[in-house]
């Protein structure tokens, strides 16, 4: 067993769980604070991406100022979409509301290859350097400014529900919405709020993954990737979306691993998160950590 590869593809795993986390913290915030499950979430991945993209090689900007524009665009984004798109579906059935996010997925699939086509990009050289050695492994430059950036949103993420007003607003509305109204809430300003910082956390992401492997409709997929991660976790547990991602980050990779050295099956990386949301639905459908709601018949 080449136990250094293997090393290699659980920290990598461990990396992009990281971010498979906060983009599943995206999945239950929105979900938490609207009741809606977003199926288009890994369009704010493919979109951030490519507007990041955008002002690096047609404007020229460095790169930090035009991530940060990127991300204050995609805030602008998200709270439009939710303004203009869904609070009209407020008080629709679920169901519908679903339908709408799954047919926001397919349209900004299309626009987006209308606009950009479909040939993947790459981001103009960042770092003068790819990789780094750490104890004789090879770590992209590129993940480990995602991980700081990941631990910096999860922190940001427990000061601004822990202290603020407004994420205090936000867990309010998550509890019980017209309760939250009935004690000043403004329920529409959290859930603008909600879609936008999802946005903004789900293009971070976005950006980070196509400065390692190109701009893509790879992408949108994650959105999809991560939903394994989330129902493991728990729907409305943000610490769950957390744990589930990494275990699904490390996951893959050992599926891989073993699949290329002993099982020859094929595209075991892609699958292996899928199996587990199957089993998990068979045997705890609510997750590690999700809230148990029992209803009476």
């Amino acid at each position: 067993m080449n136990f250094e590869l293997l090393l290699q593809l659980v920290i990598n795993g461990l990396i992009v769980g990281l971010l498979y986390g906060v983009v599943g913290m995206c999945f239950v915030l929105v979900y938490k604070s609207t009741q809606i499950v977003n199926f288009a979430q890994g369009e704010f991945l493919l979109v951030g991406a490519w507007v990041c993209w955008a002002l690096l090689v047609y404007l020229e900007l460095p790169f930090f100022l035009g991530f940060l524009l990127s991300l204050a665009f995609m805030a602008l984004f998200g709270v439009a979409l939710q303004m203009i798109v869904l609070r009209p579906m407020i008080g629709e059935p679920i169901i519908s509301v679903i339908m709408v996010t799954i047919g926001l997925s397919i349209f900004f699939q299309s626009l987006v290859k209308w606009i950009f086509g479909v040939a993947p990009a790459n981001y103009p050289p960042i770092f003068e350097t790819h990789s780094v050695a750490i104890f004789g492994l090879h770590i992209e430059l590129a993940y480990l400014l995602s991980t700081v950036i990941a631990l910096f949103i999860m922190v940001g993420f427990y000061l601004f529900f822990k202290h603020s007003k407004h994420g205090l607003a936000m867990r309010a509305t998550a509890f019980d919405q017209q309760v939250a109204q009935s004690l000043g809430i403004s329920v529409k300003q959290v859930f603008a709020m909600s879609w936008g910082i999802a946005a903004t956390v789900s293009a971070t992401a976005g950006v980070v993954i196509g400065m390692v492997n190109g701009v893509s409709d790879a992408l949108s997929v994650m959105g999809i990737k991560v939903f394994p991660a989330v129902i493991l976790g728990g729907l409305d547990s943000i610490v769950g979306a957390i744990i589930g991602g990494m275990v699904i980050g490390v996951l893959e990779n050992l599926a891989e691993f073993f699949d290329s050295q002993y099982f020859h099956l094929g595209n075991m990386y892609d699958i292996a998160p899928f199996y587990v949301l199957l089993v998990i639905l068979w045997f705890k459908p609510y997750g590690l950590f999700g809230t148990r709601d029992i209803e009476r018949i």
